[in-house]
């Protein structure tokens, strides 16, 4: 039986022109996860990634911390949503930054509606595939994963949405429970799954054990 380790990408930069770039933190976040895998002794048969700058940054942080040398394979299906498109097609008018507590919990209303208006074909946000294909390009890593590397320790470096599609896949949940998922999940972030050839098994979900110690505290983060 094999394991597969899915991680989120460390923090990015919400709010900012750029999202899809790592903040100082996310850095830190990324090599302090590969410290702990580590010392925990783990080596990687394979390592899959988004073609995201901040999955590339997140496996280079990981990459630094644990000084591995396995070269990632990058699986375009890994990749996020967009969130603006999803919030687009539900409100058609530019959203300002957000900049406090009400203007954050706004822009997550929309976005926790518009996605499960994609989700059951409701609306087809601009430039992006239908749920329908996001979902397969999802799985189609989890098939490659157990086809290729039965018995070998996998790491997938990818985003909220594709770990939340994997988990609600493997679990069966309704498409309500995938978007909590997705959005309580954290930065740099570890999901397991033990897999054979057949299926993959949910072994635990969004954990943090990197950042347990008290000096690491303030580096839970969620966007």
């Amino acid at each position: 039986m094999g394991t597969l380790y899915l991680v989120r990408h460390g923090q990015a930069s919400f709010g900012a022109e750029d999202y899809d770039n790592l903040s100082d933190l996310g850095k830190k976040q990324s090599v302090r996860l590969g410290e702990y895998f580590r010392d925990k002794g783990l080596t990687f048969d394979a390592v899959l990634t988004g073609t995201l700058r901040r999955h590339a940054q997140t496996w280079a942080g990981i990459r630094e911390g644990g000084g591995f040398t396995t070269e990632a394979l990058p699986w375009p299906g890994l990749n996020e949503y967009d969130s603006e498109a999803v919030i687009g097609a539900i409100h058609p008018h530019k959203l300002e930054k957000p900049d406090s507590p009400e203007m954050y919990r706004h822009h997550f209303r929309l976005l926790r509606d518009g996605l499960a208006q994609w989700m059951a074909g409701v609306v087809s946000p601009r430039g992006m595939p239908s749920y329908t294909e996001f979902v397969a390009g999802v799985t189609s890593a989890l098939d490659h994963v157990r086809a290729r590397h039965h018995g070998g320790k996998v790491l997938i470096v990818s985003s909220g949405g594709p770990i939340a599609t994997a988990v609600g896949h493997v679990l069966g949940t309704t498409p309500e429970t995938t978007i909590e998922l997705n959005l309580r999940i954290r930065n740099a972030s570890v999901t397991e799954f033990a897999f054979t050839p057949k299926r993959h098994m949910l072994l635990t979900y969004n954990t943090l054990p990197h950042l347990d110690a008290p000096e690491h505290a303030d580096w839970v983060t969620y966007s």
